[in-house]
């Protein structure tokens, strides 16, 4: 396991992470590929090895507003875990980007299968992804809203 991938994968006991991976498929996805769109069905799910894939929210009259950017060894991906199984946000590749990708329901219907591997799982997305997220979304908003000439770094990228 490289140091990136120990962001999320390092979460895992070691059993847990190997069932997990045992789903993975290596995918190379060139730079600006639409990953999914906000609303649309969440029915897989990535671990990032290298690149970057932009997170971003459509706002009418404004088009697509980012608001985080996801990089090596990270969670491109939570919604899949919780009904009803929709995006929140949308994503595309900011460069060519090499990636684990994971079928939603395979790793759900392995989580319900067996308890203690789906709490590993959800814990660790709930710790690692979800947490994450909503640390630098409340970031971004304060980039969009906060007082003029105080802008801040998104976490994990580069405020647009």
């Amino acid at each position: 396991m490289t140091a990136p991938e120990r962001r999320i994968l390092g979460a895992l006991a070691p059993e847990h992470r190997d069932r997990l991976m045992g789903f993975a498929r290596d995918v190379s996805l060139r730079a600006g590929v639409r990953l999914f769109e906000e609303g649309g069905a969440a029915d897989r799910f990535w671990i990032i090895r290298t690149g970057l894939v932009v997170l971003d929210v459509h706002e009418p009259g404004r088009g697509a507003l980012v608001v985080e950017t996801l990089g090596e060894g990270e969670l491109l991906g939570w919604s899949w875990l919780f009904e009803p199984y929709r995006w929140h946000l949308g994503a595309r590749t900011g460069g060519d980007v090499e990636a684990y990708e994971f079928d939603a329901h395979r790793v759900r219907a392995a989580i319900d299968e067996d308890p203690a591997f789906g709490l590993a799982v959800t814990r660790c997305v709930a710790a690692v992804a979800i947490g994450r997220r909503l640390r630098a979304a409340r970031t971004r908003l304060l980039d969009l809203y906060g007082p003029p000439g105080g802008r801040t770094a998104v976490a994990g990228g580069e405020a647009p």
